[in-house]
């Protein structure tokens, strides 16, 4: 074959290559956002403090932490609040709990028990919100109050965070009242 042909045929080769590589349908996929944990940590204890002072203590196996600052405790979390002076108040336990950091608010699911260490009393619902702002907590489903007298149930409830004044929204039970 001649040099010229040769030439030819190459070009030809090469220009219907390209012609076939730039015409094919490319699917741009859009980047992957990852929406898991960036952090994870087990057999962690938290203090929250204030003016130098333990308020509340956090134990928990395991915590996940996501990019906007939520936290997830998926295997349970235990809390102890503390007042002023230093003395244990109350607890508060869950099966699995979440801190929405944006609104600064915990939820508690599955068993959820709040006990008064002073008034020997205890709450317990399936899902709870605590306001660690305000030092409240709240929920809209049912709910059980015992103490040494009582027995009270309802659905939905306000108290403070130690159980010392707290509203039940629907109440039902029998209740001791001293005259």
């Amino acid at each position: 074959m001649n040099t010229k042909r040769i030439g030819w045929v190459f070009s030809f080769a090469l220009a219907v290559a390209i012609n076939l590589t730039s015409c094919r349908n490319k699917e741009v996929t859009a980047p992957l956002i990852y929406e898991g944990p960036l952090r994870e940590a087990e057999d962690v204890v938290m203090h929250y403090t204030e003016n130098d002072r333990v308020k509340a203590l956090l134990k928990a196996k395991k915590i996940f932490e996501f990019q906007n600052g939520d936290q997830e405790f998926p295997e349970g979390i235990y809390l102890e609040f503390f007042d002023k002076t230093g003395k244990l108040t109350s607890t508060l336990r869950a099966n699995t709990a979440f801190y929405f950091k944006s609104e600064s608010k915990w939820r508690g699911r599955g068993k959820v028990e709040v006990k008064n260490i002073e008034k020997n009393q205890q709450l317990n619902s399936e899902e709870l919100f605590w306001f660690p702002g305000t030092r409240k907590i709240s929920t809209d489903k049912f709910v059980t109050i015992t103490d040494t007298h009582d027995i009270l149930y309802g659905t939905g409830l306000d108290a403070m965070e130690d159980m010392s004044n707290y509203t039940i929204k629907n109440p039902k039970g029998n209740m001791l009242v001293k005259e």
